[in-house]
């Protein structure tokens, strides 16, 4: 294969890559609007619909690293491929569900595949370029997919408004037709990355019971009188986990993961420390801002869906520059500065009230979107140029870990902090002021985790 049919092939690896990260986040994010659809069409309360929702996003944080060893041991290009088929035919199936039960187990399912693709697409995309550039075009991926994190509530808004909640799913199986038609012909066959001495059915079971019990306590405290009980045996969980892969591993076995890689690199657990808490205090932006405009402000729901554009806006045009960037100046000078932005923000926002200009707001959301940026792409580069190709499946996984443990996080952080505030009383219902109270505590709050982050983040280079 010349080097022209190369190029073309990276191209399409890369637009396999970009189309897959947007569709997988879009789907975590776009129903969020279509929830009172949902809880009137099929009769249930909003708490149980708010369970399709969480559901998606508590398979992809449990199956990524699973997933991930599976790519590494047989075959990432059909780990990959699999889940991109999967999600469009569970997406098709979404369409027709008769009740919110079948609707939720589809959910659920399509959060597995997902994580399917979240630990292959990145480790397959650096894996096809060469090192020089490998900071560039996971750029581009990132962009993409912090463009359907934050696209999703607004594309989905309005297809709701416009065909209704199915419509979504709709969409979602037109894109991942033509991911898969990309990814078939781009991705290359592969051997196994690494091999495997048997199965760690112990550390696959801890693992997945740590990430789901420890995130369904987070998501039901406030609301679930045993959350703080399933919060605290998921983080005993987590616990057994590293100790259990801590053992196998000197002992020659095959592990889940390899837990030397957080001993034997500092940077390398930082700047995945420094990603959960990114992640965590940021998640949440979009869907206070929503709230600002259009209960505060007043401002219709699609207007306030364009406004809230600018900031994956700033992001999708800049990560592909800072991507490009970490490959000659060091990543963690570029995620801390992205970070130090965010924290900068988000004290920002908890200073807005009923009188604050809309271009203000208008200005701080672009400025967001210039630290996420900085710091998402950087930061991927740090973190896999810590570990060798016959790692890249599991790290991409951590790091998928990271965002979804992370964005569930924040938003218990909110929900937790909204309850305390609000009581039981509705958004509409509650007095302006509560509602402002309500954001400036939790943008606060959230500025205080990101500054957290920022000290991982810059202690990441340091030599003991």
């Amino acid at each position: 294969m010349n080097n022209n049919d190369t190029s073309k092939g990276n191209r399409h690896i890369l637009a396999a890559a970009m189309i897959t990260s947007f569709m997988t986040t879009f789907m975590s994010s776009a129903l969020n609007l279509s929830v009172p659809s949902l809880e009137s069409y099929f009769g249930v309360n909003a708490a149980f619909v708010s369970l399709i929702i969480s559901s998606y996003t508590i398979s992809v944080a449990a199956m990524s690293l699973p997933m991930g060893k599976i790519s590494d041991i047989t075959s990432r290009r059909m780990v990959f491929l699999t889940g991109i088929a999967g999600f469009g035919i569970l997406s098709a199936a979404s369409i027709f569900a008769p009740s919110i039960v079948i609707l939720l187990v589809l959910r659920a399912l399509s959060g597995i595949c997902a994580a399917m693709i979240f630990a292959t697409n990145n480790a397959i995309l650096i894996s096809s370029f060469p090192h020089n550039v490998q900071g560039k075009v996971l750029g581009y991926s990132v962009a993409a997919t912090y463009t359907g994190l934050t696209a999703g509530p607004v594309a989905g808004g309005l297809l709701n408004s416009a065909f209704g909640w199915r419509s979504i799913f709709a969409v979602s199986v037109i894109v991942s037709a033509a991911a898969f038609f990309t990814a078939f012909r781009a991705v290359p066959q592969d051997t196994p990355a690494a091999h495997a001495s048997g199965t760690d059915t112990a550390g696959l079971a801890l693992y997945i019971s740590s990430i789901v019990l420890s995130l369904l306590g987070m998501t039901g405290l406030g609301s679930n009188i045993a959350a703080p009980y399933m919060l605290a045996a998921g983080l005993v969980l987590i616990i057994a986990f590293f100790v259990h892969e801590s053992k196998r591993e000197s002992a020659g076995k095959s592990s889940v993961m390899r837990v030397s890689m957080f001993r034997q690199s500092r940077t390398f657990t930082f700047s995945n420390l420094a990603a959960l808490l990114n992640y965590g205090a940021t998640f949440a932006i979009s869907y206070e801002m929503s709230i600002y405009l259009q209960v505060i402000l007043g401002i219709p729901s699609g207007k306030a869906g364009l406004m809230l554009v600018t900031m994956p806006a700033a992001q999708a045009l800049l990560s592909p520059i800072t991507g490009s960037l970490s490959d000659r100046v060091r990543p963690s000078i570029l995620a801390s500065t992205g970070m130090g932005i965010c924290a900068l923000t988000l004290m920002l926002y908890s200073r807005i009230d009923g009188n604050t200009s809309i271009f203000y707001v208008m200005a701080v959301l672009c400025v967001t979107g210039m630290g996420f940026a900085l710091f998402s792409s950087p930061n991927t580069n740090a973190i896999l140029s810590c570990v060798g190709k016959e790692d890249y499946g599991v790290a991409n996984s951590i790091i998928a870990t990271m965002r979804t443990y992370g964005q569930s996080s924040g938003m218990a952080i909110l929900s937790t902090i909204t309850a305390v505030v609000l009581g039981s009383g509705t958004l509409e219902a509650s007095p302006q002021a509560d509602i402002l109270r309500m954001m400036h505590i939790s943008f606060i709050t959230f500025a205080c985790i990101c500054l957290l982050g920022l000290f991982f983040s810059l202690a990441r280079d340091r030599r003991a």
